[in-house]
């Protein structure tokens, strides 16, 4: 990848160059400490291990308004004549930061990238024209497309869902947007699509058929993978599980709920989830649960590395920081073998208050470091610690014996009653949880 970007355009971060790694010494604030691209960690590079990339939306769309105020941040690219020029400027900044920040991928949503139109030929074609700019920019850059999606979720026409909408017009609509933009993923080499039903759920029980709209939801779903698949579409499609927020209730409520829903309806084939952190939490579980849930089923593919506010019952969508998480995220990951198609994607936003373009720096390489010391833990808690010693001797009572016939499925009820007159009170075990925390700081601390 080029770590400068020159094709003739404005600069839009002017005095900010390609972000280099420095180490633990530096107080450099726009210079990486730990995240070294190239360094070898188990045979595989960190940019191979950790696959990052950029929202688009967040990082180039935000303009930090919330329910309680308009925008603080003002961008140079949002300056242009028309839309599209507008577009047109907003992805030469976001090639400009994405190369001078050395991350290999993004991901959009089609309206992130392309001005939105309720006239479906005037939207095609915005979508088109801005699908050719961004290919420009890859080949120019060696920036990669990790995902695209469609957003059917902020337009009025949405208030009652997409897939699940009770109007049949609505759902025909939220096709069209689909359909779009996994042309749009596939022309650019999307490795990915993902589904995020932000309003596939309800608000009221009491006007919802719910077991019919999950019907319709499986429905969609296959469609949109038949499609992808006859246009030449191999990557993995990703459900993004999510409780609640905008909706009171949504289907897709965390990463069980989700392995179950595709399970039933045949599409765990072609499925898988994309884990954000902020979710899983508002689940009311945390970050390495949902994760390992879901690579348990098999089914774990991508991340939105970000975290919440513990004090907010909200989904704020921080910048990761916090090195448990990213140890325990990065624990899951690799007892599974890696990300294969997916990665991790700072579906994260600077605060309302940081106003700086040198602010989005900052929150990147910090995020960054964050799950690049994650890696350095984890690799070595699998590979230099007792760790995963200690959890095979918890279950050593089934690898062998009457435990290992348990486990085979060869003992019914009765031979596990005989088994327990024979064996007498069980030996209390400790399940010595403070020594795991302890080891996990040792290694942490190093």
């Amino acid at each position: 990848m080029s770590s400068t970007f020159h094709v003739g355009q404005r600069e839009y971060f002017p005095g900010i160059g390609a972000i280099p790694f420095e180490g633990r010494e530096s107080d450099n604030p726009l210079a990486f400490k730990v995240y070294d691209a190239q360094r070898q960690i188990g045979g595989r590079s960190m940019a191979e291990h950790l696959r990052f990339a950029v929202a688009y939306w967040h990082s180039f769309c935000g303009t930090g308004q919330d329910p309680f105020g308009p925008g603080t941040r003002m961008y140079p690219w949002d300056q242009g004549s028309s839309a599209l020029a507008r577009a047109e400027a907003k992805a030469d900044a976001a090639f400009e930061f994405i190369t001078k920040l050395g991350v290999p991928y993004y991901c959009f949503h089609d309206v992130d990238l392309a001005p939105d139109a309720d006239d479906i030929g005037q939207y095609r074609d915005n979508l088109a024209h801005m699908v050719t700019v961004a290919g420009r920019l890859q080949q120019q850059t060696g920036v990669k497309l990790l995902w695209g999606t469609a957003n059917l979720f902020s337009h009025p026409r949405y208030m009652n869902g997409a897939a699940t909408n009770p109007d049949f017009a609505v759902v025909a609509r939220a096709a069209v947007q689909v359909r779009a933009a996994l042309d749009a993923t596939v022309a650019l080499g999307g490795q990915n699509y993902v589904f995020w039903g932000g309003r596939e759920g309800y608000a009221c029980l009491l006007n919802t058929d719910m077991k019919r709209e999950q019907a319709h939801l499986a429905r969609f779903l296959a469609a949109a993978r038949d499609y992808g698949r006859s246009i030449g579409f191999t990557g993995t499609f990703l459900i993004e599980p999510k409780p609640m927020e905008p909706m009171h209730h949504q289907y897709d409520f965390d990463s069980a709920t989700v392995v179950g829903f595709l399970r039933a309806h045949g599409l765990d084939g072609d499925f898988k989830l994309n884990i954000e952190a902020n979710h899983a939490t508002l689940s009311g579980h945390s970050f390495a649960h949902d994760l390992q849930v879901a690579a348990d089923a098999g089914l774990l593919g991508s991340i939105d590395a970000n975290r919440g506010n513990p004090q907010n019952g909200w989904d704020t969508d921080q910048f990761p920081t916090d090195l448990y998480d990213t140890v325990g995220a990065m624990l899951v990951v690799l007892r599974s073998g890696g990300f294969g198609h997916g990665g991790l994607n700072f579906d994260a936003k600077v605060r309302r208050e940081s106003t700086d373009p040198q602010d989005l720096f900052m929150a990147h390489i910090g995020g960054m470091d964050a799950f690049a010391r994650g890696l350095e833990v984890a690799h070595a808690l699998i590979e230099r610690s007792p760790l995963e010693g200690w959890r095979a001797e918890r279950y050593a009572s089934f690898d062998s014996g009457a435990g290992a016939a348990f486990a085979r499925g060869e003992l019914g009820l009765e031979a596990l009653c005989e088994h327990a007159l024979v064996a007498g009170e069980p030996t209390v075990r400790s399940g010595r949880q403070e020594a795991y925390e302890n080891l996990l700081n040792q290694y942490l601390l190093r």
